[in-house]
């Protein structure tokens, strides 16, 4: 599958990038959550446990990816304390069926991957498995896809000797989405080691987009969620 391409590059960037972050933005907005979370697209769990240490709620960490999920249950085994409290649900985000519904809900760097009829399609199945009053907390960014571009180098890592890079072209753009080449490479010095190519769409709806969609799911918005985070309420 082509999306193992990049887990050798999913932490190395990921926590250079957003991850710290939400670690600053999140928690505040989590404030009085004690009995259960419901995470969206855990990936490798780096949300999953900063989720477990700042409530004491039970999380259930959603992946259905078999890499992440790999990942995702070696970091909690080296946090043996999380064993009881951290579930792994490997099943696609429509599919949820949890015994009660949760408190609350998080998705992030989720919503780029989901495409408009699969999105649409979502907000009402998360509303069935979120509590009256519950809280969704996901990424969002203003400004919709972004325009075409040659590749260019987003980011880079040194690990020992070698350097782990990606690249990323913008093949072409709409309203919503893109579709982008990424390059993911290793190298030592001057030499490549490794080099492959992911092909893929990125959706970035619009706030009139997102706001139509959660609105008729019975979601109202809230007001303070810091800036690249969206909060709703279930009405």
């Amino acid at each position: 599958m082509t999306d193992f391409i990049s887990f050798p590059f999913y932490d190395l960037f990921h926590e250079n990038g957003h991850v710290p972050e939400i670690r600053k933005k999140l928690p505040a907005l989590l404030t009085g959550v004690s009995r259960s979370i419901l995470e969206i697209g855990a990936g490798t769990g780096l949300i999953t446990t900063s989720l477990a240490d700042w409530t004491p709620a039970e999380v259930f960490a959603l992946e259905p990816s078999a890499g992440m999920r790999a990942i995702l249950l070696s970091r909690l085994t080296g946090r043996p304390e999380l064993l009881d409290r951290v579930t792994v649900l490997p099943c696609d985000a429509l599919s949820v069926n949890l015994a009660e519904p949760v408190e609350a809900m998080v998705m992030i760097n989720v919503m780029y991957a989901l495409e408009p009829d699969y999105r649409r399609r979502l907000w009402p199945v998360l509303a069935g498995q979120l509590e009256p009053g519950g809280l969704l907390v996901f990424t969002w960014r203003p400004g919709g896809a972004p325009a075409p571009r040659p590749l260019q180098e987003v980011e880079s890592r040194q690990v020992g000797r070698h350097t782990y890079s990606v690249s990323v072209e913008i093949l072409e753009s709409n309203e919503e989405a893109s579709r982008a080449r990424y390059v993911y490479r290793i190298t030592e010095g001057g030499t490549v080691i490794s080099e492959e190519e992911i092909d893929g769409y990125a959706h970035r709806p619009t706030w009139e987009t997102i706001e139509a969609e959660l609105t008729g799911a019975g979601f109202v918005q809230q007001a303070d969620a810091p800036d690249g985070l969206l909060a709703w309420r279930l009405g």
